[in-house]
């Protein structure tokens, strides 16, 4: 790993921890064993940063989240699969986001001190429901659904309950309180199931 992959991994990490504000360059320096020169050498800026480890933690997200929901048909089990891949495959990930959902940390801290960077962190949240909904909407379609259920609800309902279960997680980081909390959820689209 060269150095600005570094940086953005060990900030990544960091911000996952400690949020944005609260990580200074030189926490940033001191994980990476760089130079301020090393780091400004790659980076503009703390933004100019943020904006790399945000779009770092995207990739892993996706990596993690979506992982084998090509393979399925089934668009319903496409959202069973993103619900099972969140719990086990992306919040369980202590080498990159150690203190949980890195967009949650992210969100909660920056709303009102930075909406700037908040706002490039709710575009991911809006464009996750989006998809939630799509699939759900095509599992409805393929009468895979119950009629009476409404993606658009249900896609909020799921992402609120992710969300929920993200915040307990980084609380306590307990694997067995993480499937209390998504186990209902997989529960839930399971009985909306045609």
């Amino acid at each position: 790993m060269g150095l600005k992959e570094n940086i953005i991994h060990e900030a990544l990490r960091l911000f996952s921890l400690q949020g944005y504000l609260n990580t200074s360059i030189g926490d940033i320096l001191t994980r990476t064993n760089s130079s301020k020169g090393g780091l400004y050498n790659h980076f503009k800026s703390k933004d100019d940063l943020f904006e790399a480890v945000l779009s770092e933690a995207r990739k892993i997200w996706r990596r993690r989240v979506l992982a084998g929901i090509e393979r399925l048909e089934s668009p319903l089990d496409k959202v069973r699969r993103i619900l099972v891949n969140y719990r086990d495959r992306y919040l369980m990930d202590s080498e990159n986001i150690p203190g949980g959902c890195v967009f949650v940390t992210l969100s909660v801290e920056l709303d009102d001190q930075r909406p700037d960077l908040a706002a490039a962190v709710n575009e991911g949240f809006t464009r996750f429901k989006a998809m939630m909904k799509r699939l759900l909407d095509q599992a409805r379609t393929a009468g895979e659904l119950k009629a009476e259920a409404d993606p658009g609800s249900l896609s909020e309902m799921l992402f609120a309950g992710m969300l929920g279960a993200s915040v307990l997680f980084g609380m306590n980081k307990s694997p067995r309180d993480l499937k209390r909390s998504i186990d209902p959820l997989l529960g839930y689209l399971n009985g909306l199931s045609a």
